[in-house]
């Protein structure tokens, strides 16, 4: 694992899809910090401002200074961008 590997998770209490994304983080022993984005509008805001989306999971991967944000629903998508990011 990359020391500068950074992940972000954006989620809500009670979304399922949430809790799959960090159980899977989890279980791959990737340190991720978590942005609640329940009762925060605000916080949607700035996911519909960066990725045109208000819905959650968004997971945010960063290797160094730049991030990708991983939009789609499904683990596939988030394995595609934490493998590119671990090269």
């Amino acid at each position: 694992m990359e020391k500068d590997l950074s992940v972000i998770v954006w989620s809500k209490e009670g979304c399922h899809y949430c809790e799959e994304v960090k159980q899977y983080l989890n279980k791959r022993e990737i340190k991720y910090q978590t942005v609640d984005v329940t009762n925060h509008d605000e916080r949607r805001d700035i996911l519909e401002v960066k990725y045109g989306v208000r819905h959650v999971p968004i997971v945010e991967v960063g290797n160094g200074p730049v991030y990708i944000g991983v939009t789609e629903l499904g683990l596939e998508h988030l394995e595609i961008v934490l493998n590119r990011a671990q090269r």
